[in-house]
């Protein structure tokens, strides 16, 4: 049997690795690199749309914690880019 992340299977790895995915983004700066205000404003909304289903969807204590600090971080950017 595939090794599973607290035993939460193959959802929960794939949330994580998503999770991860975003923060290295956010990280990276990568959201900030685009051709003009309009796109980065909706890829930066597009981004709190997708943790905000994300956190439709449930999650652990850990990983709200670290889907609010991103979009905390996001919604800045939001609010100076849009």
């Amino acid at each position: 049997m595939p090794h599973d992340i607290a035993g939460q299977g193959k959802g929960a790895l794939m949330f994580s690795l998503m999770i991860a995915w975003l923060g290295t983004l956010l990280v990276s700066g990568s959201i900030m690199h685009t051709d003009g205000p309009e796109l980065k404003c909706e890829e930066i909304k597009q981004e709190i749309r997708y943790i905000q289903s994300k956190m439709r969807a449930g999650y652990t204590r850990a990983q709200g914690e670290k889907m609010e600090a991103q979009l905390r971080k996001l919604r800045a950017l939001r609010k100076k880019a849009c």
